[in-house]
């Protein structure tokens, strides 16, 4: 039973799909499908888990809207909306493969996101006196961070939960706190 319903709602995320298929972004978007795991399916599975993502996760689906601008984008939000506590801005650069775990009330306004970089809940990118954040590949954004102004996130840092950024967090380092500290680096 399940799986039926499963399969009638991937069947409404058809116009999805199109726009996957005709999309610039194919690359990144699949990399973002695959973000948590090492698969490189075929074409036809890739279609299968895009449609089913698009289905459940609301998240996913912001996601995919923020790659795909475009006026069929728009017009398929109205039918199937985006996940209204998880936003991202239209100007914010972001690398293929984020990690989504579940962002509930998460606010992405970046100068750029790297790649693979993983995103909790209740974290806060935002700018400060008109200056964005730049946050490197492999960068962790735990639960209820906040990494404001002109900085930057360098590769592999990790961001504890909690922890209240304004200046640079050099490559593998660890930042706990508010305001935040380095612990390692």
């Amino acid at each position: 039973m399940r799986n039926l319903f499963y399969f009638f709602g991937q069947l409404l995320c058809i116009p999805h799909v199109l726009l996957f298929l005709f999309s610039e972004e194919k690359e990144v978007i699949t990399k973002d499908l695959y973000a948590r795991k090492n698969f490189n399916a075929s074409k036809w599975h890739q279609v299968w888990d895009l449609s089913k993502e698009l289905w459940l996760n609301r998240y996913f689906r912001t996601l995919f809207y923020h790659r795909t601008q475009g006026l069929f984008s728009k017009i398929l939000r109205i039918f199937y909306p985006k996940a209204s506590t998880f936003i991202i801005d239209v100007n914010t650069k972001i690398g293929g493969g984020l990690q989504l775990a579940h962002p509930y009330a998460t606010i992405l306004n970046a100068e750029k996101i790297g790649e693979k970089v993983y995103v909790n809940h209740l974290v806060t990118v935002g700018e400060k006196n008109g200056k964005r954040p730049i946050i490197e590949d492999g960068v962790e954004l735990h639960a209820n961070c906040i990494v404001i102004g002109g900085i930057t996130i360098g590769k592999n840092a990790k961001i504890g939960a909690g922890a209240v950024v304004t200046k640079d967090v050099p490559e593998n380092a660890i930042a706990v706190g508010n305001p935040a500290k380095i612990i390692l680096k």
